[in-house]
């Protein structure tokens, strides 16, 4: 139970720092008083680069240091950034930097301001190097719990299902609390110190855990065959195919499975070329100058692939309005139902209940439909990323009737230059465009992984999942810069930019509609894209895992 437990217990920074990521819009633009599409922008290239960067971390940690090492190297920059972030808020440093402790802007000096945008870099590091590694580090200590059990060590069974359950017990009741705590020094206070905690504990188990050093990154295969490629770019291919470099069939690892040769991308067959000195024994020993033919066709298969991944992007720039634009249009509405106030904790509740219930919709009415036809298996996937894109031109137009609505009210109650009033309209409207929100994030993170694990090489798996991961994150921060063009763009036209320094004065609105026609127009490229890949059959192997069961929730899927 300990080290399930300890294992656990560091999932407890990622809870917080969900937390102070959806809060995030308003502590900036309710203390810091920004303009709403600055402390956007701020959020969004946070939350893509703690996307983007799991891809390097995680080949770091097969390539170099391992799994244990960025994990903890990863946890202790989530500690000491939620601790700056603390040390960031006015009353913290008050005395020492000589400003006032009240929340308002001017109490904000340089000091707090470096330290903030410090916490936020290391923050994303720590997000990021969970993404990367912690699953992995967490199977590897699943494998050895799993052996103890077959030995019969004593508790073997329910030890992990116990100490799993308090490892998320624990942290869901601190949240609960923090959210009903008003001061924004103790909400980062508290969540700093849940992450110092959930460090304490999980180093109080190095002994005991299961370490599993580097074993090689698949992007260094990439790296090694354009470099072979490119060393050879003004040597022949030969015409026979079979004339270049692969193993023997006799010397195949069980658990390697090679790839036929392909005609695509025929430049890339260069870095198997065997040249006619020195010999093929000392060839072979200077890896990135000769690649076997099954690594070329892995690589050609990432290259087929950056056509697909391109039409997902804009699926991260649609979601990346949740946490920014969303939230701020609930603050200006009435939370109150009767005389109870709505929490807005309580739209994250909604949209995640949304996201698992539209995914497990979309996988019933598959299985339902598919069955175990291979000939119809590879489609679900492709159809399931489309769907998704549905959802956003819906979310987006639903966001747009809301929005439009809510400024329709402000002009008749006079609220254009009041911005700090509530306007009389339920935060209830909001409702349908989380739900979509959901609708969208929940059926795109279940099919984009299967669609890459269908497709993907055996040998690559992971590392399209990690470059999927950071083509939404790309999303995120293209959010920013779609926000600037469109602004810039409105107001060549029509004289007024779209956005403004104050929600009431801004046509937020219009940008939705933007949104909703660009990603009808990106779905449209998207099945133009489907049609003319080269989708992999599958055999009976492929059939045999588990086709539509859903993966276990957990807390990253928030960052997608």
């Amino acid at each position: 139970m300990a080290s399930i437990f300890r294992v656990t217990g560091i999932l407890w920074a990622d809870f917080f720092a969900y937390y102070v990521l959806w809060m995030m819009m308003i502590y900036l633009t309710d203390v810091w008083k920004l303009d709403f599409t600055h402390a956007a922008a701020i959020i969004n290239i946070w939350r893509g680069s703690a996307l983007v960067l799991p891809l390097v971390f995680v080949y770091l940690a097969e390539a170099f240091l391992g799994n244990f090492c960025i994990v903890l190297l990863t946890s202790l920059s989530y500690s000491v950034g939620l601790g700056l972030l603390w040390m960031s808020t006015p009353p913290v440093l008050a005395k020492s930097s000589n400003n006032c402790a009240e929340y308002k802007p001017e109490c904000i000096g340089e000091q707090q301001k470096q330290l903030f945008y410090a916490s936020l870099v290391l923050i994303a590091a720590g997000i990021a190097g969970h993404l990367a590694s912690l699953g992995s580090f967490v199977n590897d200590q699943m494998e050895k719990m799993a052996t103890d059990f077959l030995s019969g060590a004593p508790g073997s069974m329910c030890c992990p299902i116990l100490g799993g359950f308090m490892g998320v017990l624990i942290p869901i009741i601190g949240l609960i609390v923090v959210s009903l705590v008003k001061s924004w020094g103790v909400q980062f206070g508290v969540c700093a110190l849940f992450a110092l905690a959930s460090l304490v504990i999980f180093l109080s188990g190095v002994c005991s855990y299961k370490y599993v050093g580097p074993r090689g990154s698949p992007l260094t295969t990439v790296f090694r065959v354009f470099f072979a490629a490119f060393s050879k770019i003004t040597c022949s291919r030969p015409r026979d195919e079979n004339e270049l470099y692969e193993i023997r069939s006799s010397d195949v690892d069980e658990n390697v499975a090679l790839m036929p040769h392909t005609k695509a991308l025929r430049c890339l067959d260069n870095a198997a070329i065997i040249l006619p000195q020195p010999t093929v024994e000392q060839q072979e020993q200077h890896r990135w100058k000769l690649c076997r033919v099954t690594e070329v066709e892995a690589t050609k298969t990432l290259v087929r692939s950056i056509p697909l991944w391109v039409t997902l992007l804009f699926c991260g720039v649609v979601s990346a309005i949740g946490d920014t634009y969303f939230l701020e249009q609930a603050t200006t509405l009435n939370p109150k139902l009767g005389r109870i106030k709505v929490p807005l904790v309580l739209l994250l509740g909604l949209y995640d209940q949304a996201k698992s219930v539209f995914s497990k919709f979309f996988v019933m009415i598959a299985t339902e439909i598919v069955g175990r036809k291979l000939s119809r298996f590879r489609y679900v996937s492709p159809v399931g990323v489309s769907v998704s894109m549905v959802f956003s031109i819906l979310c987006c137009i639903a966001a747009a009737k809301v929005e439009a609505r809510r400024l329709g009210i402000v002009k008749s109650h006079g609220l254009i230059d009041k911005p700090d009033e509530r306007v009389p309209m339920k935060i209830f409207w909001l409702l349908p465009q989380f739900a979509l929100l959901g609708a969208l994030d929940g059926i795109r993170e279940w099919s984009v992984p299967n669609l890459v694990v269908a497709q993907a090489p055996r040998s690559m798996l992971g590392l399209f999942n990690f470059i999927s991961l950071s083509i939404f994150g790309t999303g995120y921060m293209g959010s920013a810069v779609s926000v600037y063009v469109v602004g810039r763009v409105s107001k060549k036209v029509s004289g007024i930019n779209w956005f403004q320094s104050t929600l009431n004065k801004s046509r937020l609105d219009k940008y939705y509609w933007v949104l909703a026609a660009l990603s009808a127009i990106n779905l449209v490229i998207y099945i133009l894209v489907v049609c003319f890949y080269g989708f992999k059959d599958l055999g009976v192997e492929e059939l045999e895992e588990p086709e539509f069961e859903e993966t276990e929730d957990n807390i990253f899927n928030h960052m997608e």
